[in-house]
């Protein structure tokens, strides 16, 4: 072909590509003013570039790398003269001439990745970025946050502290606008659900109507703090983090006596212990100097993964495997990031290498635990190290330990060895493979460990971890209360701030929020109560059909979420509203009501866990929090309703809607035995059918019914009661359900109506839902 050929090719291949990108160029008022790498370019480079272009060196295509400006800007290997971004000018860049190839053998992402072209606005905000000068940007996680100044907003006088304003800020953006105040009686429901775990009484609620202002408001709020209930509502997250249970898993699944642990976190909830302290505790509390017995006993956070019993294991494959699980955690658990993803191999998102990950791991290799310390008959209640608590020290001490017994207390905690035991690089994370040598180091991609003059053990890591420039933990935390509150985090993702977590719905809130939090040493009954006084918090759950069409998932928080209770607050309502509970803090897990059989079909037949022994007496009746946790065989009533099986670390739960939850509430024991003791109660002071549906309505929906609710209710109490007078339903088979002693005394037909009755209420969706 001679030259003027070649030129016009040239220039009608440029042609070409300018008409494709002109014909996927979406309108201008659909772009950003200025295109952000990190929330607007990164997530698609993640999505459909990283695959072979991102930080895997291992997984690198044609030598480039477009996560970092020095290798995306350079010139292309195998395509001599070209770059894929060239700065201000997008039709000189290869990525766009590929990006809007339709020629198979040429466009990107590859048809055989099964990535998918990229959309029309992702190609538009590719363009404009390079046209602005392809500015790359830190990860927005990994930069450390500042307190922004408040936005502007439509209506001042809407918003009651400084969450309103980023919140209302976003509305005005989205064109949205928020709801009305919540009415009394749900904003208290809401609040006590948040805060304790339980609904609040009639009387509390008649008592707050009376006054239902700004002052009495936020004095019911400080009252919640500061019940001795909220320890238990915040600390079943953080077991969910832990991953505590009542076994050890893996096949025997024995017995372990770890609650004097959980003890310790409701107790440290409840006093407000400072989260950096929480944090640095349960890394290191071994190693602080002049360590208490109280930190030492704070490490058995570290301490709660699984042990095998089993004969014949290889003992430093099992130890090698605790110490991955102790990475996990706290990588997910407290920075919100995957960094197991890299136990074999480098992160293929993250800039976290292979060295990286075993730097991290090598803090907790030198820890004393063995990786197997012999089988099920030779039972131990905790594994080694223990610290071995005596009934004196718990009871003049450590007083926040509920134990009874006379004896010693054995609990797994931390202890290092004296000797520094050697880490390498495991290939492809294989225990028996070990490659190069590392030393410890926390995460350089996120703050570099040097910076300060910290050891190079567990004591160092939690300094750097709680350093008020570590850009991740105040973040994390912050989202996970946020997440525990809304239902949804700030970031969505809340287990995953890496490059393919979704990106903060109000990143100024989140950093905001982050940095005042640390200002106010690291107070989280402080944050809880900022959350709760805002108007975001107090608004209606009524949504509109614009929200809903527009904010189907209410991102922009134009309305109260409706979310589902937590397993063990379902629990914890239908006992508290029947007069069932027995509040009492602490202590040994107990084993409520369960099928038959469970554990039998899932265990080795050896050990104390052999077979189900159910509690008896007060201790069928305590919290969700104290139920006996069996990691083969978790309590299905638990399970049913999402709670975590506690196998591994997990920092959210999912929420599900099935047939089954409906069947638990219909025909659990505990339900159905919560439904006739209130009967049972009621009648004892009250014969009036009437009253004593409105007061069970109230106590468990925290509203007075209204007139057509108190009609349905009425006719369906008076069938179920001339059905049982006139023998078509068995009165006395009905009531006979549960171990709390009936009354003798009792209209056994009458009970039953009325037991059947406050059964229907408890089945109302709304009873176990945060409105």
């Amino acid at each position: 072909m001679n030259k003027p050929l070649i030129v016009l090719a040239s220039i009608a291949a440029g042609v070409a590509v300018l008409a494709a990108c002109m014909q996927k160029q979406p309108d201008a008022d659909r772009l950003p003013d200025q295109v952000s790498y990190n929330f607007h370019i990164r997530p698609i480079l993640s999505d459909k570039c990283f695959k072979c272009h991102g930080p895997d060196v291992n997984h690198q295509e044609a030598g480039l790398r477009l996560d970092i400006p020095e290798r995306a800007l350079a010139a292309l290997r195998e395509t001599k003269g070209a770059f894929a971004i060239v700065p201000g000018f997008p039709d000189s860049s290869e990525l766009i001439r590929r990006i809007v190839s339709d020629d198979p053998g040429y466009q990107m992402p590859t048809p055989d990745s099964h990535l998918g072209q990229l959309s029309e606005k992702e190609v538009a905000l590719f363009r404009k970025w390079i046209k602005q000068g392809a500015k790359y940007e830190r990860h927005w996680a990994f930069t450390a946050p500042k307190k922004p100044a408040l936005p502007e907003v439509s209506d001042k006088k809407w918003a009651k502290n400084e969450i309103d304003y980023f919140i209302l800020a976003g509305l005005d953006q989205a064109g949205l606008e928020h709801n009305d105040a919540a009415d009394p009686e749900h904003l208290l429901k809401r609040a006590a659900l948040d805060v304790t775990g339980l609904p609040p009484t009639p009387a509390v609620l008649d008592s707050f109507l009376q006054q239902p202002d700004d002052a009495a408001y936020a004095a019911r709020v400080d009252q919640l703090l500061n019940s001795t209930a909220f320890g238990e509502k915040m600390a079943v997250h953080w077991l969910d983090v832990a991953r505590y249970s009542d076994s050890y898993g893996y096949q025997d699944d024995n017995i372990r006596t770890q609650w004097a642990w959980r003890d310790w976190v409701i107790h440290a909830f409840n006093e407000n212990l400072p989260y950096d302290q929480f944090v640095t505790w349960q890394l290191a509390g071994d190693l602080l100097p002049g360590a208490s017995r109280e930190q030492i006993l704070a490490t058995g956070f570290l301490r709660n993964h699984k042990y095998t019993e089993e004969g014949g294991v290889i003992p430093e494959e099992y130890r090698i495997e605790y110490n991955l699980d102790k990475t996990k955690t706290y990588s997910k658990g407290v920075l919100g990031l995957t960094v197991e993803c890299a136990q074999c191999h480098d992160h293929k998102y993250d800039p976290f290498s292979q060295k990286d990950y075993y730097r991290l791991f090598a803090f907790f290799n030198n820890a004393k635990e063995l990786g197997f310390e012999g089988d099920i008959t030779s039972s131990k209640p905790a594994k080694m190290p223990v610290l071995k608590l005596t009934a004196d020290e718990v009871h003049n001490t450590l007083q926040f330990i509920n134990y009874k017994d006379t004896g010693s207390l054995m609990v797994s905690v931390m202890g290092e060895n004296d000797t520094l035991r050697k880490t390498f690089v495991l290939n492809r994370g294989v225990y028996d493979q070990p490659t190069v040598q590392v030393l410890p180091a926390a995460l350089p991609a996120v703050m570099s460990y040097d910076t300060v003059n910290i050891p190079r053990n567990r004591l160092g890591l939690a300094q750097w971890t709680v350093s008020r420039q570590n850009p991740l933990t105040a973040r994390v935390w912050v989202n996970q209360v946020w997440q525990e509150i809304f239902g949804r985090g700030i970031v969505k993702t809340s287990g995953d701030f890496g490059m393919q977590g979704d990106l903060p719905s109000h990143p100024e809130l989140l950093d905001w929020l982050a940095v005042d939090f640390m200002e106010h040493g690291w107070d989280t009954k402080r944050l809880i109560r900022q959350i709760l006084l805002s108007n975001t918090y107090r608004q209606s759950a009524r949504v509109s059909k614009k929200a809903l069409q527009e904010d189907p998932e209410n991102i922009y928080y134009s309305h109260a979420p409706r979310v589902r209770l937590q397993a063990e607050s379902v629990r914890d309502l239908i006992l508290s509203t029947s007069g069932l509970l027995v509040s009492e803090i602490g202590g040994p897990s107990v084993k409520p009501y369960q099928p038959k059989g469970l554990w039998e079909a899932a265990t080795s037949g050896r050990g104390e866990l052999a077979t189900y022994q159910q509690d008896k007496g007060d201790k069928l009746y305590r919290r969700g929090i104290y139920t006996f946790i069996k990691l083969t065989v978790p309590p299905p009533s638990m399970i049913l309703f999402d709670a975590s099986n506690r196998d591994q670390c997990e920092v959210k739960r999912l929420q599900t809607n099935t047939p089954l939850q409906a069947l638990a509430m219909l025909n659990d024991p505990l339900v159905l035995e919560a439904s006739r003791v209130f009967a049972q109660k009621l009648l004892a002071g009250n014969k009036d059918a009437t009253a004593n549906i409105s007061l069970a309505f109230r106590t468990i929906l925290c509203r007075a019914p209204s007139s057509k609710e108190k009609e349905i209710l009425g006719k369906y109490f008076e069938q179920q009661l001339d059905a049982f007078r006139k023998g078509k339903l068995d009165a006395a088979k009905t009531v006979a359900v549960g171990e709390y002693p009936p009354d003798p005394t009792a209209d056994k037909a009458q009970q039953a109506a009325l037991m059947k009755t406050i059964n229907l209420i408890y089945n109302m969706e709304e009873a176990i839902v945060k409105s």
